[in-house]
């Protein structure tokens, strides 16, 4: 009983192959089969059911009755922001379809490109996705809400989609991180015992250089690769309306379910005054904006309950001791805090959970190494929204990515096609891990100095 009890305080490495399986099969195949010359590689093998046999590996290393093991995957699966987020896939993907159905898209995009120069857009969309994501501090409301419009305007105005979506993407995570309102913000200032506004100034200084340096690439960078004949672009006002609406609403912070449906009944109004669309079409483009979110949902369901079965198994425990073992002093202290709360996120996929996961670890090492708990809060919350903008299956990718095959077709775009573009996450990668090692992020430390003797 005795070494069973220090087994499970040990962790266990092994508790973390279902992810390896994951890996391995989804990349392995498409990597496989895109050097083969093999049209969308990365399809071939749905993500889905890659995912499906990294569960039935978790399953089967999990100890305990099939039923014990249903009820820790259960419980995974049925956490609060976990429901939260397959809502709101699918109503994004149902404001999404009924918008389009009814001509809301193609009369935004066509007001956008009337009004902004084409070689303006990508970074245009990067500081309104900024903007809106520190607002409603919501990256998930943010990417649902701006990517429809996003690869519209890509589209007609001749711009890289990835790049464009990858924009969005970016400025969404500058939002997440550094949002007042957001949950990475909560959860990192409550684990650590500080204050949200001492936070937002250290997190500041690391995060904003990065956006400034993202917004002058994509300004030179992001320009089209084709010219866009404006007297051919049809504005219709009205049409537009259910965008601006969603917008605002979200600026105003009301919640993200409200939001977007109200979104979806406005465009349906609208369509059916219009004539654009009848109540039937607008039924079904509802129904039709659900499924296209399948994949998703699945997905992230799926990971839900796997993370759970991990966890329970001890994987992320064996990660915090190997990375405690790593640790000297302060500067390798923060590296490592900043490591496990990347691999806590590439655990559970949701940069929330992962925060909670290793908050009281990183509380401790903090105070091993005296390190300002302000420091140790804003690395939490960016290295953990640094993975979440470019994981590959993690939620804001796939949202993206689903929106838009919803727009182009299944299999336009995969998760790793966006990737290479979120450039905001890698400079903010770059510029976090730089903080740790010169002092440019700790001025409003210096002033208003953490005794750990003192405080706690």
């Amino acid at each position: 009983m005795k070494m069973e009890r220090e087994e499970k305080n040990k962790g266990n490495g092994f508790a973390l192959l279902p992810f390896a399986v994951f890996i391995v099969i989804y990349l392995g195949a498409g990597l496989i089969l895109n050097a083969r010359g093999v049209p969308m590689a990365f399809y071939q093998f749905p993500s889905v059911t890659a995912m499906f046999l990294a569960v039935i590996s978790a399953f089967a290393m999990t100890r305990g009755n099939f039923n014990e093991r249903i009820h820790i995957f259960s419980r995974g699966a049925s956490k609060e922001d976990v429901i939260t987020m397959l809502l709101i896939y699918v109503l994004a993907g149902a404001f999404s379809s009924v918008s389009g159905a009814m001509g809301g898209r193609d009369a935004t995009v066509n007001l956008g490109l009337s009004v902004i120069a084409p070689e303006f857009l990508t970074a245009g969309v990067f500081v309104i996705s900024a903007f809106m994501g520190t607002a409603t501090g919501t990256s998930m409301g943010t990417i649902g809400s701006i990517v429809p419009i996003a690869v519209g305007l890509a589209d007609k105005g001749g711009l890289s989609v990835p790049l464009m979506v990858g924009a969005c993407v970016g400025g969404a995570m500058f939002g997440d991180n550094l949002s007042m309102i957001s949950d990475t913000t909560i959860a990192a200032t409550r684990s650590q015992g500080c204050e949200m506004q001492d936070k937002f100034r250290v997190n500041f200084y690391i995060a904003l250089p990065a956006a400034i340096l993202t917004f002058f690439i994509l300004l030179f960078l992001g320009r089209p690769e084709s010219a866009v004949d404006m007297a051919s672009l049809a504005v219709d006002p009205l049409k537009v309306l259910p965008y601006i609406a969603v917008l605002g609403m979200a600026l105003l912070g009301m919640n993200v379910f409200l939001v977007l449906t109200c979104g979806i009944f406005l465009s349906g109004f609208i369509g059916m005054g219009t004539g654009s669309i009848d109540l039937f079409a607008f039924a079904q483009s509802i129904w039709k904006g659900f499924t296209s979110m399948n994949e998703v949902f699945f997905l992230t369901l799926f990971c839900a309950g796997m993370s759970e079965l991990v966890m329970h198994n001890g994987g992320l425990t064996w990660l915090v001791r190997k990375l405690q073992a790593l640790m000297r002093g302060p500067r390798s202290a923060q590296v490592g805090i900043a490591a496990l709360v990347s691999l806590a996120d590439c655990a559970t996929a949701n940069n929330t959970v992962a925060i909670v996961v290793v908050g009281n670890v990183a509380k401790e090492m903090s105070r091993t190494y005296r390190i300002d708990p302000r420091k140790t809060a804003s690395l939490l919350d960016i290295f953990s929204c640094v993975v979440q903008g470019f994981l590959p299956y993690g939620a804001q990718i796939l949202s993206a990515t689903a929106l838009v095959n919803a727009y182009f077709g299944n299999g336009a775009i995969t998760s790793l096609d966006l990737i290479p573009y979120v450039w905001y996450c890698w400079l903010l990668c770059a510029f976090g891990l730089l903080s740790v090692f010169l002092p440019f992020a700790e001025g409003s430390i210096r002033k208003n100095p953490w005794d750990w003797d003192i405080k706690r």
